[in-house]
């Protein structure tokens, strides 16, 4: 199921848009809205748990561990 989210700050993802070409960047700005599915999972830090998620997009691009608090979920209604 792919998800609106909307950007909260400006930041670079980089995106795996295949196996065989390198990362690209993607320049986010705040406000940005994308739809992607999302893989949810924790990771451990220095300072503690944080929750990130792989993002999974429409075009077959994905991001990984992009942390929760960069984004929100839309509703489309």
């Amino acid at each position: 199921m792919y998800h609106m989210l909307e950007f909260r700050l400006d930041f670079v993802l980089d995106l795996e848009t295949s196996p065989k070409n390198y990362l690209q960047q993607l320049n986010i700005k705040q406000g940005a809205r994308l739809k992607a599915q999302l893989k949810p999972y924790v990771v451990e830090t220095p300072d503690g748990p944080v929750e990130v998620a792989d993002l999974f997009f429409e075009d077959g691009a994905s991001a990984r561990a992009v942390v929760f608090a960069c984004f929100s979920f839309v509703d489309e209604k």
